[in-house]
């Protein structure tokens, strides 16, 4: 029996004493980000909390998984919620920790109003658009992200 199976599944948002761990998992889903800038972004989210939300999947003290949303305004489209980020701890995948997760910001989205719940997701990460797909999200298009640094000031 598996520890999703013999403990319960927490999601609650995310906390300052959670940087360590989410940073791990960060890592987990390729980007590289300090738990100290993790902390720092947790400490800086009261006066945008209610906007971009972040939860986390805990069994126990154990956080294995976290979620990040936003509400996106723009002057082209409809408000609506976006999933910037999504990812659950090797070795606890395909448990549904990533579909409860999910689900949570489903109702944290209907809850305010919005119509849509978009996703982005890398062109190579296959399993998790089978994912998506498998739990309801449509593709609707595809994009290329472009990108300009500032420059070094000398």
């Amino acid at each position: 029996m598996n520890a999703l199976e013999t403990q319960e599944l927490l999601i609650r948002p995310i906390e300052t004493r959670d940087a360590e761990q989410v940073a791990i998992l960060t890592e987990q889903l390729g980007y590289q980000r300090s738990s100290a800038d993790i902390k720092a972004w947790i400490e800086s989210r009261p006066a945008r909390a209610e906007d971009q939300p972040a939860f986390v999947a805990c069994i126990a003290d154990e956080i294995v998984g976290w979620i990040e949303a936003s509400i996106q305004h723009h002057l082209q489209s409809a408000p609506h919620a976006l999933i910037g980020g999504l990812v659950v701890k090797d070795g606890y995948r395909n448990r549904q920790i990533g579909l409860r997760l999910c689900e949570h910001v489903e109702q944290w989205t209907w809850q305010r109003g919005l119509p849509i719940l978009r996703v982005t997701s890398r062109s190579t990460r296959l399993d998790a658009h089978r994912f998506y797909e498998r739990n309801g999200y449509l593709l609707t298009k595809l994009s290329h992200v472009y990108e300009k640094h500032r420059p070094e000031q000398t």
